[in-house]
Formats: C-alpha cells, sequence, structure tokens
C-alpha cells in the first residue's frame, strides 16, 4: 500500500483509456479522489466512470467529454446528468450488483473508495456506505481510498485490510450530509395509515425523505420495534432515544439496527461511529432473500412515483425523466412476502405537481419496477389498499378508493373496462 499526498495523486498511473472505474456514492463518496479524477480525464479518455446515487456536483455534464458516466440510477444530483442525457443507466436489483460485478457482465477495474482510519487491528471500514464497494473493492485490480480522519468506523464488516488498498490518500474534510426531509399533514396522514400495520417487535425497513420521516415520527410509541434496512436517516437517533426502537425481538441480529448505507448529518455519524448496536453490512447480507425470510414481522416501507390500476409501480421516470433507481425495493417487498408475517408498503402521495397529476394512474409513464404480482399493501393519505391475492377489477376498485377524489371518475372507468 502506498501512501499518496492529494496534490501529488497521478491517476493516470492506475487508470486507462479502457477501465470501468467504480466510485463510493451518497455520504461515502470519495469527493477528493473524484474531484482530481474528473480534473485529470483527459489522460485516460474513454474510462467509464460508475456511480450510483450522489448529493454533490462533483461531476457534471460536461465531464462527458472525455468519460463515460454510467449509474444504476439517478438519485439525486445524479437527475442532472440524466437530464442531460450523458448518464448511461444500468437497471440492476442492489442485491444482484455484487454478482454481477464479479462476472463477465461488470468488470470493474478500479474502485475509488472512502474509507475510516484503521482500527487496532488494521482494519479499515468503509464507513457509512457498504452496499457493493466491498465487492468491488475485491474484484478489482486497483483500489485507491481516501482516508478521511472524520469518516466514522462503523460495526458490522466486512472490512478492507493493507493489503486489500494498493493506494491510500489521506484527507481530512467535511462529509456529505442529508438533512432530514420536511413533512407536512400529507405525509402525517399516510404515516398514520402505515402505524396501523405495525405492531410492537416488528422488524422495520424505511428510506429517507418526507414520508419515511412521517412514518418515523409516527412509530415513536412502540417498542421493541427493530432495523433492518438499505439506508437509515437521522430519524433512528430519535426512534432510539425514544425506546422505540430497541431490536430486542429481532430473530436474528438482535439487539443491532442493521442498514447497507448511512444518510443523514453529524449527528447521525457521531451515532453510528463505533456503536456495536449498529451495523453497515454489504448488500449480499442486508438485501439477500435469505436473510429477510429469517425476520419475523419484517414490514418493508418504500414509495414510488406512480402505480397503476392494476398495482404496478415505476420507481424510475416521472415526466419522461430519469429520477430514481431499481435500488433495493423490489429486494424488500419480496423479502418481506417470504418473512414470516411480513407485510410490504408502497406509501405515496395521491397527486405530484401541487394536486394537478395523480400518482395512481391508469397506464404508467415508466418502467414497471415492481411488478403488480409483488405488491401487496398500498397506502395515500387517503388510506390503504391490499392487494396480495386480489384479482384485477377488485385492485382497480380498491386503488381507485385511496386515489384523490378528483381523479377517481377516471380510474373507475379502467374498472369498468376490465370488467
Amino acid at each position: 500500500m502506498r501512501t499518496v499526498a492529494p496534490n501529488a495523486l497521478r491517476l493516470a498511473d492506475y487508470v486507462r483509456g479502457d477501465s470501468r472505474v467504480v466510485a463510493g456514492h451518497s455520504t461515502a463518496e470519495p469527493a477528493t479522489l473524484l474531484e482530481a479524477f474528473v480534473a485529470q480525464r483527459a489522460d485516460y479518455t474513454g474510462a467509464r466512470l460508475l456511480l450510483h446515487a450522489s448529493f454533490s456536483t462533483i461531476v457534471q455534464p460536461e465531464h462527458a467529454d472525455c468519460l463515460v458516466l454510467q449509474a444504476f440510477g439517478a438519485v439525486g444530483t445524479q437527475a442532472r446528468l440524466a437530464k442531460e442525457g450523458v448518464l448511461d443507466i444500468i437497471p440492476a436489483h442492489l442485491s444482484d450488483i455484487p454478482r454481477m460485478i464479479g462476472s463477465s457482465e461488470l468488470l470493474v477495474d478500479v474502485v475509488l473508495v472512502s474509507v475510516s482510519p484503521p482500527d487496532s487491528l488494521g482494519r479499515y471500514s468503509l464507513g457509512l456506505v457498504h452496499d457493493y464497494l466491498w465487492s468491488a473493492a475485491r474484484r478489482a485490480r486497483v483500489v485507491i481510498a481516501e482516508m478521511n480522519s472524520r469518516t466514522p468506523f462503523t460495526e458490522g464488516g466486512p472490512y478492507l485490510s493493507a493489503e486489500d488498498i494498493d493506494v491510500i490518500v489521506p484527507v481530512e474534510r467535511d462529509l456529505t450530509e442529508v438533512p432530514p426531509g420536511h413533512f407536512g399533514d400529507t405525509e402525517r396522514a399516510i404515516a398514520a395509515h402505515v402505524a396501523k400495520y405495525v405492531e410492537d417487535g416488528a422488524v422495520i425497513q424505511l428510506g429517507i425523505g418526507a414520508i419515511p420521516n412521517a412514518v418515523a415520527a409516527s412509530l415513536g410509541g412502540f417498542r421493541d420495534l427493530g432495523i433492518h434496512s438499505g439506508v437509515v436517516s437521522n430519524a433512528l437517533v430519535d426512534l432510539v432515544e425514544s425506546g422505540a426502537v430497541t431490536n430486542a425481538r429481532k430473530t436474528i441480529d438482535k439487539g443491532i439496527s442493521v442498514t447497507g448505507s448511512v444518510w443523514g448529518t453529524r449527528e447521525l455519524y457521531n451515532f453510528v461511529d463505533r456503536n456495536p448496536a449498529l451495523h453497515v453490512r454489504a448488500s449480499t447480507y442486508t438485501h439477500a432473500q435469505q436473510t429477510l425470510a429469517q425476520l419475523r414481522g419484517f414490514v418493508s416501507i418504500n414509495s414510488a412515483i406512480e402505480i397503476d390500476v392494476s398495482g404496478q409501480a415505476n420507481l424510475e421516470i416521472a415526466g419522461g425523466l430519469y429520477i430514481g433507481a431499481v435500488g433495493g425495493a423490489v429486494d424488500f417487498v419480496r423479502g418481506a412476502h417470504i418473512a414470516p408475517s411480513g407485510k410490504s408498503i408502497i406509501a405515496l402521495p395521491s397527486t405530484a405537481a401541487g394536486g394537478k397529476i395523480s400518482r395512481i394512474v391508469t397506464d404508467l409513464g415508466g418502467p414497471a419496477t415492481i411488478a403488480r404480482s409483488d405488491i401487496d399493501i398500498v397506502i395515500t393519505e387517503y388510506g390503504s389498499a391490499e392487494l396480495r391475492g386480489q384479482s384485477l377489477i377488485e385492485r382497480t376498485r380498491r386503488l381507485t378508493a385511496i386515489a384523490h377524489p378528483d381523479f377517481r371518475e377516471t380510474l373507475e372507468r379502467s374498472a369498468t373496462n376490465l370488467s
């Protein structure tokens, strides 16, 4: 392992024109490495940069002059790259990405990751985001690690060792923060309906944003909840401090909240640092069906851009623009199906664009990210529609009943056409 100062890093020594480079994402974006990578891009024209989610503006559309920009989605600021037509989307379930990276389907040459300083055992934690990054690092020709003194050491592993890292670049800079999403009356109403499907001791999976934050706020009165999720936010701190989350009744990982990513503010990052009650694990564990099948009382709570009257949901495209991802939603939806007493919920507001557009539609404006055969419960501010085992006609009736009243007549015609 070589130690290189940020101003002395020459990436052309490691990156070639035919390289595919995987970069850490979201709150674990290796900002110093990415800044150098795009600044030096003319030295390896043709290289492919594979991204995921981002909350920074380091990678810009003009960087496509020398680089091929690829991503598993367009979450956060990467939506602007998709809007400009320079982002090549690779749709994939999060659980499947490690396998793809380990096969000829998605060969990886160089990995840029953010790590914590090593612990007393010489282990480097991947910090705030694990997901598929360890798998990518284990299979890459070159691993370049940005060691940020402000990156928390998160438990769970697996970890990187000095033998796994070719180049380490020490830095000290602030981490990317994702402020909590504010919520209003609509989100509170949705959360109240969601809470009816939660029982003490349930294991919860939540995302980030206004609806997940409202749901978390509605769960403060529950006891012995567990957390098993793809991402956790500052809401986790509130739930732990209120006594709602103890993980005491989990059938696996008892006493431990498990996640693949941590997206929040410094308060959350301090909370997870060396916290044995919070594990950041690889997607080969967090999203694996064999893991989820062991979580009794697993309640998966996700959202969607829109859902049609048959129950299939679009999580990727809105108004012709790619703004989402396949991500881990399907993994969790299917996991809830096989978990004992599991429930899968898709929660969304009934309208968008200030009430001008219904989010329950007759025909999707994008792909069916979640198949209608996988859908269980759909919730809006107007109530819940339990769809598992229901016919197409009955699904249309139930979804129409929780649509905004201004759009119900149009949706009812769909039920008539199916009869």
